[in-house]
């Protein structure tokens, strides 16, 4: 068994694109709108051809309430993000904070054996970089 696909909610998926394209760093794998307006649009690590992140806007055919509720957790930034294992968390703090994102932690050495960063994206997901530490 292989993960293929996995899912972030977002409020819009052109300023999605941007932030996981052109900060990120993620290629774009699929972008295509159908009839209705509906776009499936994913992105993913060029390393990790096998894996696709759909960008996916709130809609059907999740039930209207529903919507409205999920509406409002993305908002407040409630839901689990994504975390992204690189060669240096540090460089890669630069690069994003630079580039204008949320920063949510500074590089730090964690207890559990990582060494990570957190940011938000343009919709509130949390977004992590992390490297395992070596043990001394």
């Amino acid at each position: 068994m292989k993960l293929s696909h996995t899912f972030l909610f977002v409020h819009d998926q052109d300023a999605a694109l941007q932030f996981y394209r052109d900060v990120v760093g993620l290629e774009v794998r699929t972008d295509v709108t159908i009839e209705d307006g509906y776009r499936w649009l994913t992105v993913g690590p060029a390393e990790q051809p096998d894996v696709e992140i759909g960008l996916s806007r709130i809609g059907p055919p999740v039930p209207p309430t529903d919507q409205e509720a999920l509406e409002a957790l993305l908002a407040k930034g409630s839901f689990q993000g994504i975390i992204f294992r690189i060669d240096d968390v540090d460089a890669k703090f630069e690069q994003v904070r630079t580039a204008g994102a949320e920063v949510l932690q500074e590089p730090i050495d964690q207890y559990y054996g990582v060494r990570d960063c957190a940011f938000r994206d343009p919709s509130g997901n949390m977004v992590r970089f992390s490297t395992p530490r070596t043990q001394a």
